[in-house]
């Protein structure tokens, strides 16, 4: 249009400087103007055609006429085709106000546009298809490694089998560690299935034999208890045993269950809990020698619930008196970030293999002498578990011949 537009403003220029040649020679010029595939018109107020129909060929003549005197750009769809047109009004020869129209039938732009559609189409044709190539081989990189996930999920829960997903040879990106956190859940999980089934099996087990004992003895008082007075008082103080010893390892099961739950937190003064916790042992083991050594300048303010703190002090003190014959010494010590309660005896001590499987549920150094006192083996894991709950750590460090010393290391918490 604005070829168009130019054209018909040289043409008027050129009619302006020759406004005094014949009708014949004015004819020719405009013809030397002509479009190639257009027409120009000079249209008087009656709308006639001033100057004849000037057009290469007759369709192009066709365009309507119309007598204007104000300038018009447009584009008209006409016989299936569109036209482009310049109207403006000039001067004619006579001196009158005449319209010259000059026309432009888009041939060409036509043919540019269908070009420019198979261009288009074909050259869409070579995009789309190797980027829906890649998308689908990008689809199955990203979804082969969620559906191995899945798989693996499905065959956990209905075998409980276990298994991991294998990541060797796997690129290091986001999947790889979604993979690499569920091998690691899964290692957790197994572990922690595996203690608990270990936890039910030794806790029927210890069960068992109390069970079994009080039921042994019950047949035996039924069928010759009658008249024997030393049957049945044996067979009464192996029952009361027997039942106290299974009530103590079902309350320490209870306590090892509850100490898993969230407590209550208050602030603690841990050397008068230590003091009082002393002069309890001290009274009810009397006259076995408890110390309690700590700095009378030092605050030991801590945050935890007072009654799991006596808890793991009490264990420990127990086992002390249990297994020593001598003193046993208590110990408080601000470190650093942390507070450190110790508990020493001068027992028999304990061998290194002993020391790496004390803490675990039912381990007993001496199966047999823990029979004897009473033991459960459940103790020093309650122990582990409350300390554990606040952040900290339970050590032993032991010797054969010289005695043990528990650590319960327990990081300053916000006041």
């Amino acid at each position: 249009m604005d070829q168009l537009t130019t054209h018909t403003d040289t043409l008027i220029e050129t009619i302006g400087k020759n406004s005094s040649v014949s009708r014949e020679e004015m004819s020719d010029l405009l013809t030397a103007y002509l479009p190639t595939n257009g027409m120009i018109r000079v249209i008087d107020e009656n709308e006639n055609d001033v100057t004849g129909k000037l057009a290469k060929s007759q369709e192009y003549t066709d365009v309507p006429i119309e007598y204007t005197t104000t300038e018009r750009r447009e584009v008209i769809s006409f016989n299936q085709m569109d036209v482009a047109i310049v109207t403006k009004p000039i001067i004619w020869q006579n001196g009158k106000i005449v319209t010259i129209q000059v026309s432009d039938h888009l041939i060409h732009m036509n043919e540019t546009m269908q070009t420019l559609r198979y261009v288009l189409f074909f050259s869409s044709a070579i995009i789309l298809i190797p980027t829906i190539i890649a998308s689908f081989l990008l689809s199955r990189f990203l979804l082969n490694p969620i559906q191995k996930l899945k798989e693996t999920m499905q065959t956990n829960i209905s075998k409980r089998d276990w298994q991991k997903i294998d990541i060797e040879n796997r690129s290091k990106d986001e999947l790889y560690e979604m993979e690499v956190t569920f091998n690691e859940m899964i290692d957790s999980l197994k572990e922690n299935y595996e203690k608990q089934e270990i936890f039910v099996s030794n806790a029927s087990h210890e069960l068992k034999t109390p069970i079994q004992i009080i039921k042994s003895y019950a047949q035996l008082l039924s069928r010759r208890g009658e008249g024997n007075p030393e049957l049945l008082q044996e067979s009464t103080e192996a029952i009361d045993s027997e039942a106290d010893r299974m009530q103590n390892l079902v309350e320490q099961m209870l306590a090892l269950a509850k100490n898993q739950q969230e407590q209550v937190m208050e602030t603690l003064d841990m050397r008068e809990l230590l003091q009082q916790v002393t002069i309890t042992f001290q009274k009810a083991y009397a006259p076995r020698e408890i110390n309690l050594l700590v700095d009378e300048k030092t605050k030991y303010v801590w945050q935890g619930n007072p009654d799991q703190i006596k808890q793991v002090i009490y264990i420990l003190l127990t086992n002390a008196l249990k297994y020593s014959e001598k003193e046993v010494h208590i110990r408080l010590q601000q470190q650093n970030d942390e507070m450190i309660v110790s508990v020493q005896d001068f027992g028999e001590g304990l061998a290194e293999q002993d020391q790496q499987h004390i803490f675990e549920r039912f381990y007993r150094v001496d199966r047999a002498r823990n029979r004897e006192t009473g033991g459960t083996g459940l103790g020093l894991a309650i122990a582990k578990v409350i300390v554990e709950s606040y952040q900290g750590e339970i050590t032993v460090q032991s010797k054969i011949g010289e005695g043990s010393i528990f650590r319960i290391h327990l990081p300053n918490m916000d006041q």
